[in-house]
This record gives C-alpha cells, structure tokens and sequence, in this order.
C-alpha cells in the first residue's frame, strides 16, 4: 500500500538545507517535516553529493520527502520562485531585518496564501553566511537558553513545523482523552460507600465510636476523584476479591 501524504489547503513552507553534511541530520529533518505535514524540502549543494548513504534510515519512514527532495548549485537558485523567505540563525546579524521567534514568523506564513515560502537553515557547524541571511526577508531565531544555545538541525524544523501547524489551524490533538464511561450515579455511590464500610468494620479498620466520622472522610475522598461508572465496577470488584481472600480457609 503506498504512503497517503497528507495534503492540506493553506501556505506550507519548503525547507531550504544549506550545505547540509550529515546524511543522518537530513534524514532527521525529513521525519521531522514528515510529523507536522511538510513534504518539500529543497537540498542546496548537499557535502558529498546526494543521495546520502544512511539518510533513508535516518527518515524513519518519511522517505516520501527524500523522494521529492530538489537539489539546488546556490541559495539564489533554491529560493527564486519563493515570495518570501526566512533565514534562522541563532547569533545577532548587524542586518536590519525583523527577527521574529517561531511562533509569529509562522504567523506571518499563514497569512501569505497562495505565496511561495521558503525557512532557510545553514550548515551544521556555522550555520547561514552574512550573504545569505542577507537574501531573506526577516530572520528567525529560537528563544533558547543562553548557557546552551545550539540546535539540533532537525530540532530546528521541529519546532517550525509545529508554529506552522498551530498557525494554520490545523494542531488538534489526535486523541482527547475524554472519559469512555459516564460519571457514576449517587447510586452507584452509595452502593460503594456501603461495601466499602462494612469490608473495613469487618476487618477492624476503625473502632465503632469513630466509624462515622472515618466513613463521611473516606466518602468525601471518594467524591474528590469524580468517579466514573467503570471506576466503580472496578473498585467493588477489587472488594469483593479482597472479601473472597479474608474469607478462604488458611493454607497453613
């Protein structure tokens, strides 16, 4: 069965490798672009030549964005048909260009339909030259912490990636977590309450003189946990085993 690629209506940017030299970084990028719908990456004279030996692997299955990769001579050649690009860096440029952080640099992306957009990221070890930042039209840098401020390439497109999913409205979680059973009836309650109680005077949990004041605390830490009908099926029936087990004749 082929790979479905997801396709969705609104401004998906391509990710521009600059002299990328690690297969395993690109195959990285490309799984990373794969997880929040990005498919087109753009190769800007990859070090020893492409394909890379390794970088399939390094995908994790995403290798229907190594598939569609383009290769480009120079950065003028890889963003001449975009109408607006970004350049990341992680160190001040002297450029007077707006620097904006991931979340509104995406922003700004969603709002340019029907443009072509292109997010620059430089080599691994010095990133973008002063040339090329120059050629993009505003820069793009990560609130990192100062005492350790390198990025991961793949990390990198990681978290453009999720700005630009959560800028085009298309973030919803893929599950929700939401209760499967319904909250229990005063009932149901009250049927655990009655079991509970008579388990733990049988077993001499608590003299009788206290018994009331010790069964309204247990019942207001019930009522805490906001219990579902399923929750208290199983709460009777680990009572009911515990019951079954006081009750069996010793082995001894």
């Amino acid at each position: 069965m082929s790979k479905q690629i997801e396709i969705s209506p609104g401004v998906a940017p391509a990710i521009i490798l600059v002299e990328p030299q690690l297969a395993e970084n690109i195959g990285m990028t490309a799984r990373a672009m794969a997880n929040f719908g990005l498919s087109e990456l753009r190769l800007v004279n990859p070090k020893n030549g492409w394909p890379k030996k390794g970088v399939r692997e390094a995908a994790s299955g995403a290798t229907h964005v190594l598939d569609a990769a383009r290769i480009f001579d120079s950065v003028p050649e890889a963003i001449a048909d975009l109408h607006y690009v970004l350049a990341t860096t992680a160190r001040e440029r002297g450029q007077m260009k707006r620097v904006l952080a991931p979340e509104a640099a995406m922003t700004e992306v969603a709002r340019r339909e029907g443009q072509g957009v292109g997010v620059m990221f430089g080599r691994e070890r010095v990133g973008l030259t002063n040339d090329e930042v120059s050629l993009a039209d505003a820069i793009v840098t990560f609130p990192v912490s100062a005492d350790f401020p390198s990025l991961n390439l793949a990390q990198g497109v990681l978290l453009m990636g999720y700005e630009w999913r959560r800028a085009t409205g298309r973030a919803a979680l893929p599950f929700t977590g939401e209760l499967l059973s319904p909250p229990a009836t005063r009932q149901a309650m009250l049927s655990l309450f009655a079991s509970l109680e008579e388990g733990l005077a049988a077993a001499g949990f608590y003299p009788p003189e206290k018994r009331e004041i010790i069964a309204r605390n247990m019942r207001d830490m019930l009522h805490r946990m906001a219990m579902t009908e399923q929750d208290v099926r199983t709460f009777r029936g680990a009572l009911r085993a515990l019951s079954r087990h006081a009750a069996a004749p010793s082995n001894d």
